[in-house]
């Protein structure tokens, strides 16, 4: 049995949480774009070689792992947002249903 003291908790995390969950998904957002601009930055520095060649330097170099480090923690952090988002999500489509089938009760 869903409360109305669980609706309000949901709908006030999904108002409260709104700003960060923004910025978490921002933040995963620009670090996968920023992949390409890394990745092309990288396999400039090895010009004289052929493409896949560069490409492989490109993936090797710390740099790329140490950035691959951080889009890991944003997508988590974004993805963690989105699966609460669904379950408060998910208690007011409950709480909805039940509330229907009590009124169908009457």
């Amino acid at each position: 049995m869903i409360t109305e003291q669980d609706v309000n908790k949901a709908l006030e995390w999904l108002v409260s949480a709104a700003d960060k969950a923004a910025e978490a998904r921002a933040t995963r957002q620009y670090l996968e774009d920023f992949s390409r601009t890394i990745k092309a930055e990288l396999m400039s520095e090895h010009m004289e070689e052929p493409v896949n060649a560069q490409e492989r330097h490109a993936y090797a170099d710390p740099r790329y792992k140490i950035h691959l480090d951080g889009l890991r923690v944003a997508i988590k952090e974004d993805e963690r947002f989105r699966w609460l988002k669904d379950t408060a999500l998910a208690k007011l489509d409950c709480w909805r249903t039940q509330q229907a089938n009590f009124r169908a009760i009457k």
